[in-house]
This record gives structure tokens, C-alpha cells and sequence, in this order.
């Protein structure tokens, strides 16, 4: 596949899922068969998980039949760029088209625990150039950046096909849609909590967010969208959680996912977001019949 190959068709709607990084190899295949059974357009599967993620994402092109399968991200400290060519060179073989490999560079502790310098700009920029420089190299079409930051937002336009976001209101959409300009793919994450009670999930989302506001990267980034100081402290304010997550019924899922659209988004992977780790399928079937 050439330098130049072509970004995987991912369709307007996708599902960005825990349940497809599991020690389960069955569970994995289960959820994937799935969710492209419903129709999603891709099937996004988180880094910050034990394992390895490329093997996860292996099984889940193999358990299905036309999503296509994203890294939600890929820590670029963690695995060498050889080996994510590679990976991918093998893959493409029997699944062209149905891989999108989202690259990011975690956080400073994370990246100070494991004795590295955090310089997340200049390890990203050589990553990249190692990507471009395999002997299968992996193009700016099949690539992504964890883009939230101008600077990165910036990197993503320049060298890959676009961005995936995470931890965003529609403001912040808007802003990396202008950011990357047109032509580029645009990838939001929009967390979804189908529950009524708008205590109980206020509850389960401030549950949810607690280590992401411990995280400089997202705290930076909400406040350069607009949030203050306030409203990132006791768990996030009400006007945060409600900036961040679509809840109550599947009508207002469908009209975040809109404003995500308008403000930019080509297209949208709900996480549905539970008290629980357990596999939400009757939430991701009604999600499917309205959103697809």
C-alpha cells in the first residue's frame, strides 16, 4: 500500500468501546461481531488498558465484517513505530481498508513513570517520520493524532488524515474543525449516559471523569474551550458534565451528535457510559437504530 493509501471509510456514526480491550479473546470477538452487526462504521478501542493493544484490535477485525477498527489511541511510548508497521502490514494483507490507527502521547506522568522524557511534540513528529520511513510504511491516510492542543491539531493537518478527539464539548469541535481545515477528518468522542435520573447519572459521569480531571493534557484543553477553574474541581460542575456527555433518552444522543456535526465532525464515536463495566448492548441496539 502506498505512502499516500486512502483513509478508511468510517461512516458518520461509530462506538468507542472499552469491551474491546479484554484479557476475554472471546468477549473481544463477541463485541465486535456486534457492533458491525448493527452497523456502526467503526469500532474504536481504547490504549489505557493492560494488554496489548494491537493484538485486541487483530481480534477484532478478524470477529467482523465491514466496520473498520481504530486505535483510541495508541501510545507512541509504549509500542515502537516498526512494530505498528508491521502489525498493519500484516493485517492489510487479508483486511485492506479496515484498519485506522489513532497515534497519541499519553500523559507526563504516565510517560515520567516509565523514565521518559515528556517532549510530546517531538517524540510524535519522530514517530511519524519512523512510520514514513518503515519498510511497510504506515501513510498519513491510515494515520490519526490524539490531537487536542493547537500545536497537535497542527501536526495532525500536516501529516496524517485528520484527528481524534476525546474529552470534548462541540465547542471545542468547532475549533479543531477550523484548526485542521477542510479535508481532514474530524473524529470526536461523545460519552453517553442513557439514564433519566439526572442525579443518578450526574452520579455515574462525575464517577466516570474523576482520573481525566487529574490528567493536565484535558484539563488544559477544557479550559482552553471555555470551562473555568471551578468548574473542573468536586468531580466537575453540572455545566461540565453537561458540555461533556449526552444524557437521558436517545434523543438527546442524536441531538449532540448533531451539534457535533454542525460544529465540524465527520464523524462521531459515542462511548456509552455505565456505573458498571458490563457490555451495554441493549444501549449500543438502541444507539444503532437511531443513529444509523
Amino acid at each position: 500500500m502506498s505512502e499516500s493509501a486512502l483513509t478508511p471509510e468510517l461512516g458518520a456514526v461509530g462506538v468507542w468501546a472499552s469491551q474491546l480491550r479484554s484479557r476475554d479473546q472471546g468477549k473481544i470477538r463477541d463485541v465486535a461481531a456486534g457492533l458491525d452487526d448493527m452497523g456502526f462504521g467503526a469500532l474504536w478501542a481504547p490504549g489505557g488498558w493492560a494488554g496489548d493493544l494491537l493484538s485486541d484490535m487483530s481480534i477484532a477485525v478478524d470477529a467482523s465484517a465491514h466496520a473498520v477498527v481504530a486505535s483510541g489511541v495508541l501510545n507512541i511510548w509504549m509500542t515502537e513505530a516498526n512494530r505498528t508497521a508491521d502489525w498493519l502490514n500484516e493485517v492489510r494483507q487479508s483486511k485492506p481498508g479496515r484498519i485506522l490507527v489513532g497515534l497519541g502521547v499519553s500523559h507526563p506522568q504516565r510517560v515520567a513513570a516509565i523514565g521518559q522524557h515528556y517532549r510530546p511534540m517531538a517524540a510524535m513528529g519522530a514517530y511519524l517520520d519512523e512510520l514514513d520511513g518503515a519498510a511497510s510504511p504506515i501513510g498519513p491516510g491510515e494515520r490519526v493524532l490524539a490531537a487536542l492542543g493547537p500545536k497537535m491539531l497542527e501536526l495532525a493537518r500536516k501529516r496524517t488524515a485528520g484527528a481524534h478527539t476525546y474529552m470534548v464539548d462541540p465547542v471545542h469541535t468547532a475549533a479543531a474543525r477550523e484548526a485542521l481545515g477542510p479535508g481532514k477528518l474530524l473524529a470526536p468522542e461523545v460519552k453517553v449516559i442513557l439514564d433519566n435520573d439526572r442525579d443518578r447519572a450526574f452520579e455515574t459521569a462525575r464517577g466516570h471523569i474523576a482520573h481525566y480531571l487529574a490528567l493536565k493534557n484535558y484539563t488544559q484543553n477544557l479550559l482552553r474551550s471555555g470551562y473555568l477553574e471551578s468548574d473542573l474541581s468536586d468531580g466537575g460542575s453540572d455545566r461540565l458534565i453537561d458540555g461533556l456527555f449526552a444524557i437521558g433518552d436517545i434523543e438527546s444522543v442524536r441531538r449532540r451528535v448533531l451539534q457535533h456535526r454542525d460544529a465540524g465532525a465527520d464523524h462521531v464515536c459515542v462511548q456509552v457510559v455505565t456505573p458498571d463495566r458490563s457490555v451495554p448492548w441493549t444501549q449500543w441496539r438502541q444507539l444503532a437504530d437511531a443513529l444509523i
